[in-house]
């Protein structure tokens, strides 16, 4: 298995394994569903799919939330890395509209998935300020602020003097968008699965699957624990290859975060906002309930972690730097340093559906910098597959396309 992190990870000190809770070691005959993988879309799809009084055992090859889940930054926003209005431009205004909606309505689920979990997951709405890098970036800033007040979303328009009065820094423009939150992943994952474990779902950790068949009246799934049936398989497996498909829209980067020390004082930060940047790749950033700076970015085209520690370091003081620019006036610490493989999209949107060949194998592959949103979006999508209702979303983001 590719290794998808190094470093210290934050929000793993936040986080007690106890939280999960335990499933039942009794198997099913068959299974409705079973799941393959126990990161964030794993999590989330077996939250959704608990509601729906199936039977489900979700099978994970190391630990819950060991994987991409943990070196997540918890950004939550309806937003993409793909503009509204560079969407339309893709694949039309209807389309884009009600993906940028449904996107919308995942942050509202996800607060319910919050609300819904037995223990505090640190979620909590703000408003993101997303600023121009460069003057040559306003044009496209305006662009985007009048797509999303055209179609109602919650946006202002910040000029220079805007953002000079509240933040300590000095940017072209922004725009502010409302209803965005920010969350502890790791607490997410576990609230999410202890939810459908409550709700009779069985876990089984440490556990690889081999291979996936379809038979006449269910699908087997071949594991190192042996086989197990069901009428339908979810592939919740992130980063790390998807078994029985080739994701082709995957391409992987490698992206560095870091956990500031605590401050005392933040009342440099207004109004406790998400922050990130029309540049690419982005620098983007969000507080603790800790009082801390969870930034992360400066992006790399590549497939591998990196190999050696002269590189990580540089990367590291270069982020740290890009801190210090902002916030002149405040003393930036690094407590905690990681680095992690992600995967985006070619067309930056996720692949979410049923396997074009295997109708009873669906995959939920959460690409891109709103993987979590996606996650959320993508478990509706599935259910409604399996239920035979349309769902407005299939199409753009369905495997082949």
């Amino acid at each position: 298995m590719k290794k998808l992190y190094t470093g210290s990870l934050y929000w793993e000190t936040t986080f007690e394994r106890e939280l999960l809770g335990s499933g039942s070691s009794e198997s099913e005959d068959i299974y409705d569903v079973i799941i393959i993988g126990g990161g964030m879309s794993g999590a989330l799809c077996s939250y959704v799919l608990s509601q729906e009084n199936y039977s489900i055992l979700l099978l994970e090859q190391n630990e819950i939330g060991s994987g991409s889940t943990a070196a997540n930054t918890g950004l939550l926003q309806f937003s993409n890395d793909i503009m509204l209005h560079e969407l339309i431009e893709q694949i039309g205004e209807k389309q884009a509209v009600e993906f940028y909606y449904s996107c919308k309505r995942a942050l509202q689920q996800l607060k319910k998935v919050a609300d819904d979990a037995p223990f505090d997951v640190q979620f909590h709405t703000r408003d993101s300020l997303y600023y121009a890098s460069t003057e040559e970036d306003v044009p496209k800033l305006r662009r985007e602020y009048e797509a999303l007040k055209k179609h109602d979303f919650p946006v202002e328009f910040w000029e220079r003097e805007d953002i000079e009065t509240h933040f300590p820094f000095s940017k072209p423009a922004a725009i502010v968008t409302a209803g965005d939150a920010e969350v502890n992943p790791l607490r997410l994952c576990a609230g999410a699965i202890h939810y459908a474990v409550e709700n009779g779902m069985d876990v089984l950790e440490h556990v690889e699957v081999l291979e996936i068949r379809e038979a006449e009246r269910y699908t087997v799934v071949r594991t190192t624990d042996g086989d197990f049936r069901a009428r339908n398989v979810v592939v919740t497996t992130g980063y790390s290859p998807a078994p029985e498909a080739t994701i082709a829209q995957k391409e992987l980067k490698v992206t560095y975060a870091a956990a500031t020390q605590p401050f005392e004082d933040l009342s440099f930060w207004h109004n406790r906002m998400l922050i990130w940047e029309t540049e690419r790749p982005y620098l983007y950033m969000r507080l603790t309930d800790d009082q801390r700076i969870v930034a992360g970015g400066l992006d790399q085209d590549t497939d591998h972690l990196s190999k050696t520690e002269e590189e990580v370091v540089n990367k590291f003081a270069e982020l740290k730097q890009e801190l210090e620019k902002l916030f002149p006036d405040q003393a930036i610490q690094l407590d905690y340093e990681w680095t992690a493989l992600f995967g985006e999209s070619t067309d930056e949107l996720p692949v979410i559906g049923r396997h074009p060949e295997e109708p009873h194998v669906y995959y939920l592959i959460g690409l891109g910098g709103n993987g979590t949103v996606y996650s959320m979006l993508g478990a509706h999508l599935i259910r409604d597959e399996m239920k035979g209702k349309l769902n407005p979303n299939e199409t753009i983001v369905e495997l082949e396309r």
